[in-house]
């Protein structure tokens, strides 16, 4: 059993790693592209994951859920973040509508990530390719992004869902969005205890089952 746990924290290490990486990466870029520089000039617009690893948030939380899925022999909800990308939104000249397109970058870097590991997968299959680790990491990577994206996009601040839901609603709603943001992080917390993260996120694990069979 615990030989299986580490052949699986192997197989999600690599794309668990530049899923959450590239996502934080994709918010300084999508920033820039809009009027802010400042995570370009603190050099988190990279695919390094050095700058961007949160010890308890790129390590400790996803590897125990992937150990904890693989001793219960199932397949959790797999989730994790990176430290956060610096934004100032004083550089924006249109201070919701950057704010939300910012924030969407993230879960379109994690869609952009599933397609592109679909893709890879496919020409592995088309070469021939057997060696059972390689198909695992493919999959893993449709998996773990389709996951992160469906995490981030679920619209309770200070998500990346609750962001672009700020910018989508008029004052009143913003207002109440901003009143609730303190408490984020607890209502996720309840959420997860409850199986409400693991229920927003079954379309989207579907979703990554389907595509693996669909290319292999």
């Amino acid at each position: 059993m615990i030989e299986n746990a580490i052949q699986i924290i192997c197989v999600y290490a690599i794309p668990l790693i530049f899923a959450i990486t590239l996502h934080e990466a994709a918010h300084g870029w999508a920033a820039k592209k809009l009027g802010d520089d400042t995570a370009w000039i603190l050099g988190r617009v990279t695919a390094n994951p050095v700058p961007h690893i949160d010890p308890v948030g790129t390590v400790l939380v996803p590897g125990a859920l992937v150990l904890m899925s693989a001793l219960t022999g199932g397949a959790g909800f797999v989730f994790g973040w990176a430290k956060p990308v610096p934004i100032n939104p004083r550089y924006f000249r249109h201070f919701n509508r950057d704010m939300m397109l910012t924030a969407l970058a993230g879960p379109a870097s994690n869609l952009l990530q599933a397609i592109a590991w679909a893709v890879v997968l496919k020409l592995v299959v088309m070469l021939g390719i057997s060696e059972r680790f390689v198909i695992s990491v493919c999959a893993a990577g449709i998996s773990v992004n389709l996951m992160l994206m469906a995490f981030n996009l679920i619209p309770i601040p200070p998500l990346d869902g609750g962001r672009i839901l700020r910018g989508l609603l008029p004052s009143s709603g913003r207002s109440l969005l901003d009143r609730i943001e303190p408490y984020g992080m607890v209502i996720l917390v309840v959420l997860m205890a409850g199986g409400g993260l693991g229920f927003f996120a079954r379309p989207f694990l579907e979703a990554g089952r389907w595509l693996v069979e669909l290319v292999l």
